[in-house]
């Protein structure tokens, strides 16, 4: 059983995955290797002065394993509700996770195969997102969602700082209490 199972490794899930297993989470990121940040040259990632969207997608799954987050490639083709949170299935296995942050980018079909709520886009090209409130939930309590999948724009760093957010709040939902996460400089 996960704390947090994370469908996606571009910029919003892998941030997610960062603070959840920093957190102490037992995350598990599944990912289908298809970001669209694949595909990006970037030079607007503030505290990065230019990177290609592979070294940002592959600097952030390793953050991410570096505080314990598992990665597995796969495709998630549903999750259903259990007893005890949800069961996330993909094309290579089944997991279960007390919650399930879909961090899909421009990806709604799952999200629509599962009930997840949808609505129009508004950024260019992004045909439909997922209906979320402003900490990320959607209308299945336990499911979340971050990055363009959730509605913000498709800059790296807005669904980087959006999985984040979410995770935050995740981990916060958890605890009982919120969560703060800052480090101090070591001398």
């Amino acid at each position: 059983m996960f704390d947090v199972v994370i469908i996606g490794a571009g910029p919003a899930g892998a941030s997610a995955a960062l603070f959840t297993a920093k957190a102490g989470k037992k995350t598990l990121v599944v990912d289908n290797d298809k970001s669209i940040t694949k595909r990006a040259w970037i030079e607007n990632h503030y505290g990065v002065k230019e990177v290609t969207g592979p070294a940002l997608v592959e600097t952030g799954k390793e953050q991410a394993k570096k505080f314990g987050a598992e990665i597995v490639q796969a495709t998630v083709t549903n999750i259903s509700k259990t007893e005890n949170g949800f069961r996330v299935e993909s094309d290579q296995n089944q997991y279960e996770a007390k919650h399930v942050i879909v961090a899909t980018g421009m990806m709604a079909d799952l999200a629509e195969t599962v009930g997840l709520k949808t609505k129009p886009g508004t950024e260019p090209r992004i045909k439909t997102i997922l209906d979320v409130d402003a900490a990320g939930k959607t209308n299945i309590q336990g499911i979340w969602a971050a990055g363009t999948i959730a509605g913000v724009s498709m800059h790296t760093i807005i669904t980087a700082g959006d999985g984040a957010k979410v995770a935050i709040n995740v981990i916060s939902e958890i605890n009982g209490e919120r969560y703060v996460d800052h480090d101090i400089l070591k001398s």
